[in-house]
Parts: C-alpha cells; structure tokens; sequence
C-alpha cells in the first residue's frame, strides 16, 4: 500500500512520537537541548541512510497512514509498559502480552483461513526459522525492551530505536556484501551523534 522506504522512515520517527505523547501525558518528564538536537541528526542520519541519495517522495495515504498507525501503537504500548513495569515483571508483562495478542488475532483467522500444510512445519527451514521468531526475535527482544523501559524510561529508550537501520545498514554490509555508499558512510555517523547526544542529559 506504500513505499518500503516511505515505511522504514516513517517508523524511525517512532521515539518522536513516544517523547511527545510522554510530555503529553505526565508533566515531569522534560527534554533537554542536547536530546532536541540528538533527535533531529539522528532522524536526518536515518533519512540519508533509508533514501541513500535518491529520494522519490510518492505519498501513499493509506499505507503510511497504517504506518504512522503503527508508529504510535508502538509509542503508546511504551507508555503502558513504562508504567506496568513499576508493578508487574517483565516476564510477567511479556507473557499476558503474548496470550492475549494471541487471542486477539486467532479471529483473523475466520476470514483468512489458515492453509499452511501442518507437514510444512517439519522442514528445517520452517522450523528454524519458527524457533528463531518465537524465541529470539519476540520472546527475548520484547523482554529485554521491556526491561529497558523499566531502567531508562519511555523517552530515552525510544532514541535508541534509532539505531535499527544503522544496524541494518552495517549487517548488509558484513553479511550481503552490499556497497558502504558515502551516503550510507554519512547516515551512519549522523546517527551514533545523534543517539550520544539524546542520551547525553536527561
């Protein structure tokens, strides 16, 4: 319904939308200079790094309008979470996450039936592949986010989330071989500025 990169840069403006509805919602919290100017050459290193020197603007309603839906879901689950974890676990809170999300989806289900072929789940490929989202990329990933919220807060956690397409960029590098471009060399230094500088002062 939209762009890969329209979706990749709307995303990245996640920790914005996590800050403002945290100023929103409770007085106290407070940003400082250094956190404003962190924000806006990280987002500027993520936009060289999504676009890498060609930007085709192609606005998509309903799709980045989804996108920004989900940009702060993501946001307001921070929140939610940052005030649970002052009761609750992490683990605890993780694992009411996953039944109820659980729940919660098994009607999709009615409308989309489900027709993967139950020897499918056998094949090494599958199953590893299964045993690596279930485990490391939701279980442990949403426990440790969790505690990290609980530890640094909904703010400065969020600007950490400025590091994913730095991550994505170095690991293509490493593991597909995909060209380190002056664009993508640029990006990259804009945004470990931008994240020392954010999470300089509270």
């Amino acid at each position: 319904m939209t762009q890969t990169t329209n979706v990749a840069f709307i995303i990245c403006a996640t920790p914005l939308l996590t800050t403002g509805l945290s100023l929103l919602t409770d007085r106290n919290n407070k940003v400082s200079h250094n956190w404003l100017l962190g924000s806006i050459a990280a987002l500027i290193g993520v936009a060289i790094l999504i676009f890498n020197g060609s930007v085709i603007l192609k606005l998509s309603p309903i799709g980045d309008f989804l996108t920004l839906a989900a940009a702060l879901s993501w946001a307001f689950y921070s929140l939610i979470i940052n005030k649970l974890s002052k009761k609750y676990r992490s683990i605890f809170i993780t694992r009411k996450i996953f039944f109820y999300g659980t729940l919660g989806i098994l009607p999709a289900f009615i409308i989309h039936p489900f027709s993967f072929p139950l020897e499918g789940f056998l094949r090494p490929e599958v199953f590893i592949n299964l045993l690596f989202l279930s485990l490391l990329a939701s279980l442990v990933c949403f426990v440790v986010w969790n505690m990290v919220l609980m530890h640094l807060g909904t703010i400065m956690s969020s600007n950490y989330l400025y590091l994913n397409p730095l991550f994505t960029t170095l690991a293509a590098f490493v593991v597909l071989n995909e060209t380190l471009t002056i664009y993508a060399f640029i990006g990259v230094l804009l945004v470990m500025l931008g994240v020392f500088l954010s999470t300089r002062n509270k």
